[in-house]
């Protein structure tokens, strides 16, 4: 008695749809349809005192039409995401905005603190980023990743 694998195949259907026309080498590595990517870097402190802030550059590589630029960097503040957050809220009903990394009270300027926010920027910018709807419906979305020039009572 044999026994047949799972994995084995069954039906000349199957067969067939398999072996029909491979990838070329120009599907496989051209240039996707459309793309956004995004990353959030180079954490820099200001000021002094009470005072002190820090700011991260956002990098922008897009071919989605929405967007003005097919490559960007801005500058924001933590406090330019929370704007961000919830103006995306207002604008977008139909969409779940994710929470943004917890408000830091205390070493807010240590290395690892930065960075831990760093991470979690750049985690709810590509969740937001990626989101079809928000990539072709949110105008506050490709200003906020775009426009150096950004401004939160535009928007309010």
């Amino acid at each position: 008695m044999s026994t047949v694998s799972p994995f084995a195949r069954s039906t000349a259907f199957e067969d067939s749809l398999l072996s029909s026309r491979g990838q070329t080498i120009e599907e496989m590595y051209s240039v996707p349809e459309s793309f956004l990517e995004v990353e959030v870097r180079n954490p820099q402190t200001h000021g002094f005192g009470r005072k002190m802030y820090t700011d991260y550059e956002i990098v922008c590589k897009t071919n989605i039409p929405a967007f003005k630029l097919r490559h960007s960097t801005v500058r924001r503040r933590y406090s330019d995401f929370e704007a961000f957050q919830d103006i995306l809220e207002n604008e977008s009903t139909r969409v779940n905005i994710p929470p943004l990394p917890g408000k830091v009270f205390t070493n807010r300027f240590s290395d690892e603190v930065i960075e831990s926010r760093r991470e979690g920027l750049e985690r709810f910018l590509n969740i937001v980023a990626g989101h079809p709807l928000l990539q072709t419906g949110s105008k506050v979305l490709c200003a906020f990743l775009q426009d150096p020039n950004w401004d939160k009572t535009q928007w309010i």
